[in-house]
């Protein structure tokens, strides 16, 4: 089974399709959340991964992130786009809206944060721009009221944010927190592959007045706003470019490894 796009689905977001294959891949990084499903969506063929697993088991800072991409490029993703739940952290953005971010900050600390830990030749990314411009697009498009731009903080977790924590991640001028988007994003870069995120608010953080967030909140307007979610990624999906091989991508975000020496080859 092969695909070129692939969705990893965020916290309430278990699967995609009805008619689809499971596919077991091995890893050299362990298992992945779960088998990928193949199917059509849209005309293309696409891979869904549920990023905590089928039954929610795996918590954020568990989730086995290089696995869960290297899975997804071995059948032949090389465009992903991973939704997840997140905080709003400015009084504009409020529950219900889907931003599309164009930075990450990453406060994570305690997971494998690359795929290039061998020994070997060492292997440095450019991350300056962390999300695929086509991807970025095509999300913006699919959905006239996404919020364009705006950087997401990423917590450890599973913990949510002190109220001290959230008004200084606002104060520093960042727009969303979730605790999902880092090394995920830094590793299908790592792996040359296009990545792009839509985040929607599920709650206030902990940053104005009244009670914090608890989990029941956000997996409430999580469900809620989940068929426009789902509505959104088939647009995308059918809007994004045919992929290109490997050798003539036209995206820097595929050219990321180019005129580097690899400690070991990529599937």
């Amino acid at each position: 089974m092969r695909a070129d796009i692939g969705i990893i689905g965020g916290s309430g977001f278990y699967d995609f399709f009805a008619d689809a294959e499971s596919v077991v891949v091995d890893t050299p990084f362990g298992e992945p959340s779960a088998p990928v499903s193949v199917g059509e969506v849209a005309g293309r063929s696409v891979a869904f991964l549920p990023r905590h697993g089928r039954r929610h088991q795996f918590p954020p800072h568990r989730v086995n992130y290089r696995a869960n991409l290297w899975a997804l490029r071995a059948i032949g993703v090389r465009q992903v786009v991973a939704p997840c739940a997140v905080g709003g952290l400015r009084a504009d953005l409020e529950p219900g809206t889907f931003v599309v971010p164009d930075q990450v900050v990453d406060r994570t600390w305690g997971r494998p944060h690359t795929v290039w830990d061998a020994i070997g030749p060492v292997v440095h990314t450019s991350f300056a721009d962390p999300y695929c411009p086509t991807g970025r697009d095509a999300l913006l498009a699919a959905d006239a009221s996404a919020v364009d731009g705006g950087t997401l903080v990423v917590i450890n977790g599973p913990r949510f944010s002190s109220r001290a924590e959230s008004q200084w991640h606002a104060a520093a001028g960042w727009s969303v927190v979730g605790m999902t988007g880092m090394p995920e994003a830094s590793v299908a870069r790592e792996l040359a592959m296009c990545f792009s995120t839509v985040c929607m608010i599920t709650d206030a953080d902990a940053g104005v007045e009244g009670p914090g967030v608890s989990h029941a909140e956000v997996m409430q307007v999580f469900a809620g706003n989940i068929e426009r979610l789902k509505s959104m990624l088939v647009s995308v999906i059918g809007a994004l470019p045919a992929p290109e091989p490997d050798a003539t991508a036209s995206c820097l975000c595929r050219r990321a490894l180019d005129g580097q020496r690899l400690p070991f080859e990529l599937p």
